[in-house]
C-alpha cells in the first residue's frame, strides 16, 4: 500500500514541471519584439514647439474627388507640421515631386534648400513635398530647425515646404527605388509614378530639368 502515495507524488511532480514549461513557452500577445507584427508601435509624442521650430508647412488637404489609381493611392503617412494623417496619393489634381530624405543623410541636407528654391519658381504648377524616410521624427524636426537657422544666417530662403513622416519608407517601396538616399519621386497628376531620380541634385536648375522631362512642367 505504501507504493501508491509514492507513485502519485511522482506523477504530480511531472505534471507540475510540464505545466511550468508550457507557461514559459506560451507566446505573449502584448508586444512583438521582432518588429514584424501587423500592429505598429504607438506613435511617439512630439513637442509642438519642435514642430513649429522646424518650419514645416501644413500638408495639403486631400482632394474631395475619389482617389485615382496609383501606387500611392492607399498610402497614409503623417504630416511633420502637426502629426495629422496625410495621404500623398489623394492630393491629386497636379503633378507632384516627393523628395525622400533622412536626418542622417548629408547629401539630403544640402539638397533640401534647392527644393524650396525650385518650389518658389514653379509655383502652383507642381506640388513639392519632402518625405522623411526614417522612424526618428524628432531628429528630422531638429535637423529642419538647424538647417533653417543656417539659411537665415546666410540670407537664404528658409525651408517652408510641407513634409511627411514615412518611418517604414513606404514611398520608396511603392516607387521601387533603391535604399540609398536622397531619392526624388516624380508623380503625374493622375497619381502614376513617372520616374524616380536616385541621386542628389546640385542646383534648382537640375531639379527643373528633371521635372520638365518627366512631368512636362517648366519652371
Amino acid at each position: 500500500m505504501s507504493r501508491i502515495p509514492v507513485f502519485w507524488k511522482w506523477a504530480l511532480t511531472v505534471v507540475i514541471v510540464a505545466l511550468a514549461a508550457a507557461v514559459a513557452l506560451w507566446p505573449r500577445g502584448g508586444s512583438d519584439s521582432s518588429g514584424t507584427g501587423s500592429t505598429p508601435a504607438p506613435a511617439r509624442q512630439i513637442d509642438p514647439g519642435s514642430r513649429a521650430a522646424s518650419g514645416a508647412a501644413d500638408c495639403p488637404p486631400e482632394s474631395t474627388q475619389p482617389p485615382r489609381p496609383g501606387p500611392l493611392a492607399d498610402l497614409v503617412l503623417s504630416c511633420l507640421a502637426d502629426g495629422s494623417p496625410a495621404a500623398p496619393g489623394r492630393m491629386t489634381g497636379r503633378p507632384m515631386v516627393l523628395n525622400l530624405w533622412a536626418y542622417w543623410c548629408e547629401p539630403c541636407r544640402a539638397e533640401l534648400p534647392l527644393f524650396q528654391e525650385y518650389a518658389d519658381r514653379a509655383g502652383p504648377a507642381v506640388r513639392v513635398l519632402t518625405v522623411h524616410s526614417d522612424p526618428d521624427e524628432a531628429k528630422a524636426l531638429a535637423l529642419l530647425a538647424a538647417l533653417n537657422d543656417e539659411l537665415r544666417a546666410d540670407g537664404r530662403p528658409e525651408l517652408r515646404l510641407p513634409a511627411l513622416e514615412d518611418p517604414d519608407a513606404r514611398v520608396r517601396a511603392a516607387a521601387r527605388a533603391p535604399t540609398a538616399l536622397p531619392i526624388t519621386v516624380l508623380i503625374r497628376a493622375d497619381g502614376s509614378i513617372a520616374e524616380y531620380v536616385a541621386r542628389p541634385f546640385h542646383d534648382a536648375d537640375e531639379i527643373a530639368a528633371s521635372v520638365s522631362g518627366a512631368l512636362g512642367v517648366t519652371a
